[in-house]
């Protein structure tokens, strides 16, 4: 059986990150982007990775231009992010999370939970709650804030 920690990506600084590092935690897919109007978010993510690392969330963020919503290179991405909501949470370099050149763990995802459009993701900050074990528990829509996911998070980490 697939889990998340079965896939690779590449940090926003250009190193490969093997997704089995974050093995035991509870982890918080985000595909993202810094010129969204759902931007924002990241003060919410970065609130709640805050105060729920400790009991072993960590949220991913994986920027991406599906939606031409994001800066060219990875130093606009990490200051915006570093800069506007002191984010500090681990973020990847660019992927593309629909169409041909869809990054492996968003084809993975998508197949795990299909959303609203079919296995598509629909726009920039859909989020994926995946267990301890590495397998996805649920699926949350673009506008769905980090505040309002909040206690789904909460029972993965207390499971």
């Amino acid at each position: 059986m697939t889990t998340l920690s079965d896939f690779r990506a590449e940090a926003l600084t250009g190193e490969p990150v093997d997704l089995q590092e974050f093995d035991g935690q509870v982890r918080l897919v985000v595909n993202t982007a810094s010129q969204c109007g759902l931007t924002p978010q990241f003060e919410g993510l970065e609130q709640l990775y805050r105060e729920l690392k400790d009991e072993g969330l960590v949220v991913l963020g994986f920027p991406s231009n599906s939606f031409a919503q994001e800066h060219d290179s990875a130093e606009e991405i990490a200051e915006v992010c570093q800069r506007n909501y002191g984010v500090s949470f681990p973020m990847f370099a660019k992927v593309e999370v629909n169409g041909p050149g869809t990054h492996p763990v968003f084809k993975w995802l998508k197949n795990e939970k299909k959303g609203m459009i079919g296995g598509a993701i629909k726009w920039n900050f859909t989020k994926f709650l995946i267990g301890r074990d590495g397998r996805v528990i649920e699926r949350f829509a673009p506008t769905t804030t980090p505040e309002q996911l909040r206690g789904a998070v909460e029972r993965a980490l207390a499971e």
